[in-house]
């Protein structure tokens, strides 16, 4: 059947000479995986450009029941994300986060509240001018909630540990060594008041933001063995001072 379909770009691979593997993350069906051309002609050209990582089209889909690749048509931007791709730095942050989103949004069901988180952090990307090193850090912290790893803050008090298991806060470390000390997991609490609207004012330099993206990723590893390689993790590491 076909089903007019509003989507996030994730990835694209390739397929054979002739073909490309798109992945989506849709409103109204979820994750899904679709067969576009991979030819050298304008029109070619034209859909890898709109298939960027994070970009948000529409387009009239092929959905057949059993299938895991998918067919489209008639695919069309809905908003033009001129800032978010033509800055290198946020092209670069843009893959990080479209890897990270492969890698976690994984099940073909629709969440409106995760469509429209993930609408609202793109284009706020797009044309945010201040506080650009710290989006992937707010980012991966306020997508917890829509992927259920969102820590337990209410949980905190000071000198207390972070159990990154069970995703709370205790006086007492656990039996395991997932966890992280008094003073990261205060960094952590603070962490949590971070949004998009204030981020700006969240100073760290690249060591500490490196270190805080490298907790936040061994947290979300616990909950998703399938970030455990990321291409783009490396270039991101270069980024910002």
């Amino acid at each position: 059947m076909y089903q007019p379909l509003h989507c996030v770009a994730l990835r694209t691979i390739k397929y054979n000479d002739k073909h490309s593997i798109l992945s989506v993350y849709s409103l109204e069906m979820g994750r899904l995986s679709f067969l576009v051309s991979a030819g050298n002609g304008r029109e070619a050209n034209r859909r890898r450009a709109m298939f960027m990582p994070l970009s948000i089209f529409e387009c009239v889909a092929s959905i057949k029941p059993g299938r895991e690749l998918h067919t489209m048509r008639d695919p069309r931007v809905l908003m033009p994300l001129h800032g978010l791709h033509s800055h290198p730095m946020k092209g670069a942050v843009a893959m990080f986060i479209a890897d990270v989103l492969n890698a976690v949004l994984r099940e073909s069901q629709s969440d409106n509240a995760t469509f429209a988180f993930l609408v609202d952090a793109i284009t706020r990307f797009d044309v945010m001018n201040e506080g650009i090193a710290n989006y992937h850090l707010c980012f991966l912290y306020r997508l917890g909630r829509f992927i259920g790893i969102e820590p337990d803050v209410s949980t905190y008090q000071e000198g207390a540990v972070f159990d990154m298991q069970e995703a709370r806060f205790r006086m007492t470390p656990p039996m395991h060594h997932k966890y992280l000390n008094a003073n990261d997991a205060g960094v952590l609490a603070m962490l949590s008041r971070i949004t998009f609207d204030n981020m700006r004012f969240y100073k760290f330099n690249r060591n500490q933001r490196n270190d805080l993206l490298d907790k936040i990723l061994e947290y979300y590893t616990i909950h998703y063995s399938s970030l455990s390689q990321m291409q783009s993790l490396d270039v991101l590491r270069c980024l910002f001072v």
